[in-house]
């Protein structure tokens, strides 16, 4: 159920579609609505938080998205076309890593410890 002031929608930028809508479909088995040649929607679940870690800071919203195994989603990642821009690691409640999507934007992967 949506409420009011809690995230609800995330936008990424995309020059084209079609490489983006089969990278999160292998990676993550996403699916997509089109509305038209130029927007493609999702509906895959969404939490959110605050960095202040100088060392994790990018310059757009980090979306952390949840994997029971990290290192298979990496692997999914990595075999869909993503590119790994910070290796698995740990962090206080869990470990996580980055990666690159077709686009360019920049999203973490995350697992309980």
């Amino acid at each position: 159920m949506r409420e009011d002031g809690k995230i609800d929608y995330v936008e990424f930028p995309a020059a084209d579609l079609v490489p983006l809508k089969r990278f999160y479909g292998e990676a993550f088995g996403w699916t997509f609505t089109d509305y038209g040649p130029a927007y493609a929607a999702m509906d895959e679940g969404l939490d959110g938080g605050f960095n202040a870690d100088a060392a994790d800071q990018v310059k757009a919203p980090l979306v952390i998205l949840y994997a029971h195994d990290l290192e298979a989603m990496e692997a999914k990642v990595r075999a869909a076309g993503g590119a790994i821009t910070r290796p698995i690691f740990d962090f206080p409640g869990g470990r996580r890593f980055h990666f690159r999507d077709p686009a360019g934007n920049e999203l973490a992967v995350w697992s309980e410890g």
